[in-house]
């Protein structure tokens, strides 16, 4: 994970995107992203394009690890602990 979030820092750096690179403007491209994700699915029976989508995909998670690695957070760490409170939230309920 580590050396993906360093490609991902350096590929913004070296072309200079480091100051437009703000919580602020990450959380938004996050969210267009996530829409034109959404767009391949937009219609009932629509057939999504397999290509787009792992794009799409790719995107968000590409602005996702750069907010992360901008705010010094692990992504690990973070998702596990989230893990851990949507248990609690949502427990398993057996019948």
């Amino acid at each position: 994970m580590k050396d993906l979030l360093n490609k991902i820092i350096a590929f913004r750096d070296v072309r200079g995107w480091k100051p437009y690179d703000t919580p602020e403007t990450l959380a938004k491209s996050i969210s267009i992203e996530a829409a034109e994700l959404l767009e391949n699915y937009q219609w009932p029976g629509q057939i999504p394009d397999a290509e787009n989508v792992k794009e799409e995909l790719a995107d968000v998670l590409i602005y996702t690890l750069a907010m992360v690695a901008d705010m010094g957070l692990d992504p690990k760490q973070i998702i596990e602990e989230k893990l851990v409170k949507n248990a609690i939230k949502y427990p398993v309920i057996k019948d």
